[in-house]
């Protein structure tokens, strides 16, 4: 049988020698929380089987069973030889959704706690030549307020801007086989103006380290140095090509320590705020960009295959979109490789829906996750800003601050100074952002337009919605509409969830989306747009394409919305 996202999972750092372990796995509901308690990892077969890496709430799993799941249990086995367990076996999971516990041969071997963010164990003590065991326990609970969900219902059915819930594996599981010396991890610093990328990074052992990078296969620099422990490199290069939006001219990058080398790449690109403006490589960017949550009909949170993740760039693309807010979730790596090579610019965040920010429990599983998430993509020149957080109401509502909020933006900047932080999209913000971010789905276009008329007046917190005077005050930072439009556009039903009034006809919605657009598009305060939504999701019919991505409009239509999307901006004059 094939292999189900046979593909490596993350191309930024692949390793020749590692085992795909998608596919059937013997699989159990665990209602009771019990599966730990009773020892269920200490042998005997599940009673059903799962095809990973879908979740039991997707038809794809085989399983489509969409009630709430608090517990699952899977369980496969695994061969290797004598040479395969000579130096280490690490075993790495995508994500899994939400608490797991590790079990190989009936040995603990450990647990993370997060359904978002990827991690990997070193099962070397555990293993052995021949037949190997591996077991897995997912606890999930989005209604705990202790966990982030995103999306995720927490009611039966899904409803307005929440759905289908996800539990357990949804991504790639996968061995590495490695030398006992090896390379642990590397940051990427692009310097344009001298063509050199500064590696930092640590390595396990001691020895020589070198890189070697190479574009479209012509080598274009290289360098060796003696390293041991953390380790500082400079690579000069003879050529320099920019990661530019369209352009994704990619570098590939061998990193080889002792007899461990990664295959890696990195793009030469550096990213800025400029006063109002955003800047890409030192030149001015209006950033035009479109909400993207990556809920598919028969994955939910996992694509079917990796053509199916790419295609979403392509269809962004078709209505002049050149990146994506990437919404509530955070995307699989595999997607982010394709946004690095299609110079498709996102902004990465987390799901912080569903956790109170006021509980000590839950401030500790967001943060630890969140800086997993900026270790995992910190690399990716697609992604040029970081939002760990969406409309967070409680921060303004009951008049207290949450400094959840300003801790995690504080430590996103301090671990990457290289991007730019979006402390809350839409609201509310924290003092010392240095982004405004908004959201409005007015869909009256002469109050939209009035809203922000005058920002150049110094009236803003009266001009700009939610922007109370004295919770989260405008001080002259660049200004993102994170979300816009939500045009509900669905005349085949009278069903269906969207942002206010939907346009009676083709025509009035085509008026709609353009104007709205235009406002953002030639104010001179606005750094940036992105529109609700690509897709449909569910229930929610505002996207410019189907749920299962077909599409909504004709060619013609898709051409004048495209060249609305693509008129010049005022802050590029």
């Amino acid at each position: 049988m094939d292999i189900p996202r046979c593909e490596h999972p993350n191309p930024q750092w692949q390793r020749d020698n590692w085992k795909n372990l998608n596919g059937q796995w013997e699989f159990d509901f665990d209602f009771g929380v019990s599966a730990r308690e009773r020892k269920l990892y200490a042998g005997g077969a599940l009673s059903k089987t799962i095809t990973v890496p879908f979740c039991p709430e997707s038809v794809l799993s085989g399983i489509g069973y969409t009630d709430f799941i608090p517990s699952v249990c899977y369980r496969r086995t695994f061969e290797l030889t004598e040479q395969e367990t000579s130096g280490r076996v690490v075993l790495h999971f995508g994500a899994v959704d939400f608490h797991s516990y590790i079990y190989v041969n009936g040995v603990f071997a450990g647990e993370h706690i997060g359904g978002y963010a990827s991690f990997a164990i070193d099962i070397t003590a555990q293993v052995k030549v021949g037949e190997n065991v591996l077991f897995v326990i997912a606890e999930d609970d989005v209604r705990s307020g202790e966990q982030p969900a995103g999306k995720q219902s927490t009611k039966h059915d899904s409803y307005a801007c929440y759905y289908t819930r996800t539990t357990g594996i949804w991504q790639t599981v996968w061995l590495e086989l490695t030398p006992k010396a090896y390379v642990k991890s590397c940051k990427y610093y692009p310097d344009i103006t001298r063509g050199v990328l500064t590696v930092m990074g640590e390595v396990v052992g001691k020895g020589e380290l070198t890189l070697s990078a190479t574009y479209e296969g012509k080598p274009v620099g290289k360098t060796t140095l003696a390293a041991s422990g953390f380790f500082t490199a400079t690579l000069a290069l003879d050529e320099l090509h920019l990661w530019e939006i369209g352009n994704g001219r990619l570098y590939d990058l061998d990193i080889t320590f002792g007899e461990d080398t990664v295959h890696s790449y990195f793009g030469m690109r550096e990213v800025a705020l400029d006063g109002l403006k955003f800047k890409l490589n030192g030149k001015t960017v209006f950033l035009r960009t479109v909400l993207d949550q990556g809920f598919y009909p028969d994955g939910i949170y996992t694509a079917r295959d990796d053509e199916t993740l790419r295609r979403d760039i392509t269809l962004s693309q078709t209505f002049g979109f050149h990146g994506a807010r990437l919404h509530q979730k955070v995307f699989e790596k595999r997607f982010l490789y394709h946004c690095d090579r299609a110079g498709y610019i996102v902004w990465g965040e987390h799901a912080n829906w569903g956790i109170d920010e006021k509980n000590a429990v839950a401030e500790g599983n967001f943060l630890c996750e969140w800086m997993e998430i900026v270790e995992r993509d910190f690399n990716s020149p697609a992604l040029i800003g970081w939002c760990p957080f969406n409309e967070t109401w409680h921060y303004y509502e009951k008049r207290e601050k949450v400094r959840l909020l300003e801790m995690t933006y504080r430590a996103t900047k301090l671990y990457d100074p290289t991007r730019p932080c979006i402390d809350v999209s839409g609201n509310y913000h924290i003092d010392g952002k240095e982004i405004h971010d908004v959201h409005d789905y007015e869909q009256n276009v002469e109050k939209f337009a009035e809203c922000y008329a005058h920002i150049g007046e110094g009236i803003v917190n009266d001009q700009i919605r939610r922007a109370e005077r004295d919770v989260q005050p405008y001080r002259n930072e660049p200004i993102y509409m994170s979300e816009y439009g939500g045009i509900r556009w669905a005349p085949e039903t009278d069903n269906g969830w969207g942002y206010g009034n939907a346009p009676k006809t083709l025509e009035e919605f085509v008026e709609r989306y353009c104007k709205l657009t235009d406002i953002l598009i030639t104010n001179p305060y606005i750094m940036g747009l992105c529109y609700t939504q690509l897709y449909d999701v569910e229930q929610e019919k505002n996207g410019l394409y189907c749920y299962d991505r077909s599409p909504k409009f004709d060619e013609a239509t898709v051409a004048t919305m495209r060249a609305a999307m693509e008129k010049k901006a005022a802050i590029e004059e």
